[in-house]
């Protein structure tokens, strides 16, 4: 009796909020009825559960605190999947409040200004949650620095963590895969170090140093002894580029000696995409300097179902940055409702669990992997027909209310 007590003050609100953002009816009273009848909801499947399921020990006061979020939305689909993750923490009552700052380099938000606000909210929360922000092409902008990579640098987020894992219910060319890519991404090829030399000819300067390749190095074998992975692979392309590569493999080399439990191999990223897309089941986990970064994320992204399902996670020493794992704003779909929102709800329960909030954390992600193993209610790129509110309402019906 006490159980529906205290659901019913929570009820009016949710279905105030489900109204107001998602006026399709039959949506909205699925998300009626699941509230209705939350103390009866059928529990997560074995799968999902297991998927899901998380090892840290809960905080029993969890939510007592509300925390603030710094929101960025992007470009493209990201206002959409944005809002879908704000419907869903609403609608639950997770304890998160957001301060939302619109910053772009391709809109009227591309100016210093627009970076200054991202860093000052980020120093007041420390935390942050982004859509993808597009990076225009054209050689003739002013700022060579993307406003993507300025934030990387200000924030000092060396670290880029992109997990591929094989998810049920998700058909894909191959099973079984558990990649963890780290990337070092400060320096590298993004430093926007060119120059035009004599015309027609452009010089760019790759920048590789001991201090940052051992740090993302040492990350990496700290990472694998967390998460009880056996084996780290340095990408690389050292026999081509002997002192940029060489020095960020050998910095590699040196750092895992300190990890004798951990078995280190080097690999040559050529290489590397070739054996990714015939047997990728032999990676664990994988650090690489900046570029090669960002293509692996990509293969690694496409190999588990695209970039719709896979989240990504940026660290530094002060700051977190939670976002989808791919670089793709989706931006030619943009205002259509089609965007899948899966990575970017898959990010927000990594920045959850990163504010300590485990149990909403698991709530929600079990819930999108139940969504997706029922293979009713998809997105386009999963092989179904549904709406962004329609599968991000679903998830809201699956979420196991266990208060």
């Amino acid at each position: 009796m006490l159980k529906y007590c205290f659901l019913m003050p929570v009820i009016p609100f949710i279905r105030r909020k489900v109204l107001n953002q998602f006026t399709s009816l039959n949506v909205c009273k699925l998300v009626t009825a699941q509230i209705s009848n939350a103390s009866s909801a059928g529990s997560i499947s074995s799968n999902a559960s297991s998927a899901g399921s998380i090892s840290s020990f809960d905080d029993p006061i969890e939510g007592a605190e509300r925390k603030t979020v710094t929101l960025i939305p992007g470009d493209g689909v990201g206002p959409e999947i944005t809002a879908a993750v704000k419907h869903v923490f609403s609608s639950i009552g997770v304890p998160v409040d957001w301060d939302i700052v619109y910053a772009s380099d391709i809109g009227t938000y591309g100016e210093e200004t627009a970076l200054k606000t991202v860093i000052d909210s980020m120093k007041r929360t420390r935390v942050g949650l982004k859509g993808i922000l597009a990076t225009p092409t054209s050689i003739g902008a002013e700022r060579h620095l993307s406003l993507n990579q300025q934030l990387k640098l200000k924030l000092d987020l060396f670290a880029n963590i992109v997990h591929c894992k094989s998810m049920p219910g998700l058909p894909t060319r191959h099973k079984n895969v558990d990649i963890v890519v780290i990337r070092e991404q400060t320096e590298g090829e993004y430093t926007s170090l060119e120059h035009e030399s004599v015309p027609g000819v452009i010089e760019m300067i790759k920048v590789i140093t001991r201090t940052k390749s051992e740090r993302i190095a040492k990350f990496a074998f700290d990472y694998a002894m967390k998460h009880k992975r056996k084996k780290v692979i340095c990408v690389h392309k050292a026999n081509i580029m002997k002192l940029g590569d060489g020095l960020f493999f050998e910095s590699c080399k040196r750092i895992s000696k300190m990890y004798p439990k951990i078995e280190f191999e080097g690999m040559i990223i050529d290489n590397t995409c070739m054996q990714l897309v015939s047997k990728p089941q032999q990676f664990d986990v994988m650090v690489m300097p900046n570029l090669y970064g960002s293509i692996v994320n990509n293969v690694g992204t496409g190999l588990v179902g695209g970039a719709g399902v896979v989240c990504g996670k940026s660290f530094g020493r002060e700051f977190a940055m939670f976002e989808p794992g791919a670089r793709h704003t989706y931006a030619q779909r943009a205002g259509l409702n089609v965007a899948n929102p899966t990575a970017m709800i898959f990010a927000a329960c990594d920045m959850l669990e990163h504010i300590h909030f485990r149990k909403h954390s698991r709530m929600i992600r079990d819930a999108v992997i139940k969504t997706i193993s029922e293979r009713k209610y998809l997105t386009m790129d999963m092989g179904g027909s549904c709406s962004t509110a329609v599968f991000t309402n679903r998830i809201i019906q699956n979420v196991k209310l266990d208060v």
